[in-house]
């Protein structure tokens, strides 16, 4: 018959079950919070890693692609600024601003082509700072993860406004932005070192945007019946400096 086994033996005996308990505790957890595989999410599931759950990462869908954002739980999680984006996929909050009821859709629906370009901006952000984790089913990629004809549509959308800005951009660029300048105690100031100061219209705007808008230009006295030019309120023909 053997000799019962000593103090010293059940100890140590007993460490090392703790330490393996400990362990498998551990990769447990770490099963729990490390980032999924990349994956086709459904809805539903996505919405469970919305930071609610302190075992589970947190997840969001931009432009159906959906990353792992949980190193910036201080912003996605409960209480964050971007809590809502959590869990889902809110396209259009990125560039409305509008964090509530409807407003947290993945519709684009009568965004402007320039509107639409910051949303893709705003994946490529997450692309290059957060992980990526697979594709969300639905508006953007179909049961197969294939991109549907709506995500296409956007892409293009974006790609033309990047198009107008890159080229307003540089049809702007010929002619100088006045100097500005504004105080509480004085209101604003625009001048030009060289010409006068006058409101264009910026065209590609509608294109972009749908509306119109103008900046302040410089231009030599011989360019000042140029159409599409304004005389600031108030202010002399040939002033080189207008309050506004």
């Amino acid at each position: 018959m053997a000799p019962p086994p000593s103090l010293k033996a059940i100890s140590s005996l007993l460490l090392v079950l703790g330490f393996l308990s400990a362990m498998v505790a551990l990769l447990y957890q770490y099963s729990l919070t490390r980032s999924p595989k990349p994956r086709l999410w459904t809805a539903d599931e996505l919405a469970l890693y919305n930071g609610t759950e302190e075992s589970l990462p947190i997840l969001l869908s931009i432009l159906g692609s959906v990353f792992d954002v949980t190193k910036g739980k201080s912003h996605y999680g409960p209480g964050g600024g971007y809590h809502q984006f959590s869990g889902r996929d809110a396209s259009r909050a990125f560039i409305s601003g509008n964090f509530t009821g409807d407003g947290l859709t993945d519709s684009l629906q009568g965004l402007s082509s320039e509107q639409v370009n910051s949303v893709i901006n705003w994946r490529k952000f997450y692309t290059e700072r957060y992980i990526y984790v697979g594709k969300l089913v639905g508006r953007y990629y179909d049961q197969e993860g294939n991109p549907t004809k709506y995500l296409k549509g956007v892409e293009t959308k974006a790609k033309r406004g990047a198009q107008l800005l890159e080229k307003q951009k540089n049809e702007e660029s010929k002619i100088p932005n006045c100097n500005s300048r504004w105080s509480q105690n004085e209101g604003g100031k625009v001048w030009c070192d060289e010409g006068y100061p006058r409101l264009m219209r910026r065209p590609g705007d509608i294109a972009l945007t749908g509306q119109i808008s103008q900046r302040c230009v410089c231009m030599k006295e011989e360019e000042l019946t140029k159409p599409g030019l304004e005389v600031y309120k108030g202010c002399d023909y040939l002033s080189t400096s207008c309050v506004v």
